[in-house]
Order: C-alpha cells, then structure tokens, then sequence
C-alpha cells in the first residue's frame, strides 16, 4: 500500500489555506454537486493518508476569457490579497502556485492566467493542455463577454481529454451590479453554466466578495477527483496483478488452457 507521508515543503499553509470540510457551492441552481461532504472513499485514504502522490502533484487550473473581464484581478486577488485597477493586460500567460492543506493532505493549485486579445491565442492556448480546472471568466456588467464564454471554453476543451476537465463560469465585477440587474445577469449566466455542464460563481475582486470561497471550492474538487483517479489506477493496478493466477498460453483457447493446467486422470 502506498501511503502519504508528505508534508507541505517551505513555509506552513496559512490558515486560510487549509480546508477541513467541504466547502460549498455558490448557490444550487448553479452546482453540478450539491454534496456536502467529501467522497467517503477520499476521506477514508485522508484518514489512513494514503492518497498516494497526490500531495507531490500540482493540479493546473486554467482561467479563460474576455480582454479586461478582470481575469488577473480576481487570480491576483486571491492570490496576494490585492486588488489595483490599473493592471496592464496579460501579454501571453502568466501564473501563481497557491499551496493548501486539504483534510489534512498538501495539495498545490498552479493557477494560469492567459491572455484575453485574440492576437495571444495561439500562444495561450498552448498552456491549456493538461488541465484540471478551466475557468471561464466574463464582466457580469458586459452580457457580450458571457456571450463569449461559451467559445472561450471550447478553445480550452480542445486541447484536453473529453471530460478530464472541472469546468466553472464566473461572473467578475459583482460590485458594480445589485438588486434586479445582478439577478437578471446571473440568471443568465447560470442558464449558460447549465448548458456548460460547468459550476457558476459570481465574484467581485475588488471586495473580495466569494473569491476565497470560490478557489476553495475548486481545490476541494480538483483535489477529490486527484485522489479518486490515484486510488482507481491503484485498484486497476492490483486487479491486473490479481489476474494473473491463471498463466495462459499465448494463442490458446480457455478450454485448453483449462485442459493444460489440470493433470489428466488415467486408467490403469
């Protein structure tokens, strides 16, 4: 049995960093997974710490979007806990390596930002392969950049294995819209996640409002998926092992070998 004996290298995770139970969901009209609690399969390799090399991984998180839907704002947000509204747009990509403690399990987040200008594409789309996470990212105040999200989304897709992907839309800029417009947008936009079969969330990086929550709720996620595909491919691993009790014969049939392996009774 391989077993976790990991621990955070560098620095302690600080506090807000360490998630103990499952986070939750933005709101369940927009949530593929209304659980509340860890896949009890997860939880009983996080008691046992046997989760394998997922706390050796960095899972890759991808956010995607529209030219100044605040992509960078919201990464940067949770990330250093900062918010500046001069920022330059992102030439290509860039990202940051968030550290968490999740059920007692180190766990890294490497979160890429790419670029929003169409010019950068074929630059950023490079960096989209081997994702975990795609986020697609649009100005909940610009119903065009939700418009957008749905191609955004695609062009990420694309460089990855059909349904290897968490997939989460999120509404940026909550700050700048209350009341009966905010609900008529984020309408809208859960329509769409639904039909993205992705989470929606909607953020405001200058408040802070839902940001930590947010990339909590896709640590949580991505780390439940790492920790069940580690224990699938152990399991298939052993059951590969396991089938080996028969030694068969290249190009014989099961009878045969049936026949092979058992000694014949003679007659005196």
């Amino acid at each position: 049995m391989m077993r976790s004996s990991l621990t955070p290298l560098g620095l302690p995770v600080s506090r807000d960093r360490i998630i103990a139970s499952f986070p939750k969901w933005y709101t369940p009209d927009a949530c593929l997974q209304l659980k509340e609690h860890f896949d009890g399969q997860v939880s009983t390799a996080c008691q046992r710490r046997d989760t394998g090399t997922v706390g050796l991984q960095l899972s890759k998180v991808v956010v995607v979007g529209d030219l100044y839907v605040g992509k960078t704002s919201l990464i940067h947000r949770f990330c250093k806990n900062a918010f500046d509204r001069d920022y330059k747009a992102t030439i290509g990509v860039d990202f940051e390596i968030e550290r968490f403690e999740i059920a007692g399990v180190p766990y890294s987040l490497q979160i890429w930002d790419t670029a929003g200008q169409e010019k950068f594409k074929c630059i950023a789309s490079a960096y989209y392969r081997g994702a975990q996470v795609i986020v697609s990212a649009f100005d909940l105040t610009d119903i065009q950049t939700l418009e957008h999200t749905r191609q955004w989304l695609e062009d990420a897709l694309r460089e990855n294995e059909a349904g290897s992907c968490l997939l989460f839309l999120v509404g940026t800029k909550k700050d700048l819209l209350s009341g009966a417009a905010c609900e008529q947008a984020e309408a809208e936009a859960v329509h769409l996640a639904s039909e993205m079969q992705a989470e929606y969330w909607s953020v405001s990086a200058k408040t802070g409002e839902n940001v930590k929550a947010f990339f909590s709720r896709v640590a949580a996620l991505a780390f439940e998926r790492s920790v069940l595909q580690d224990l699938d491919k152990r399991n298939d691993t052993r059951l590969q092992v396991g089938d080996g009790h028969l030694i068969r014969m290249e190009g014989s049939s099961p009878e045969t070998q049936d026949s092979q392996q058992l000694p014949s009774v003679g007659c005196c």
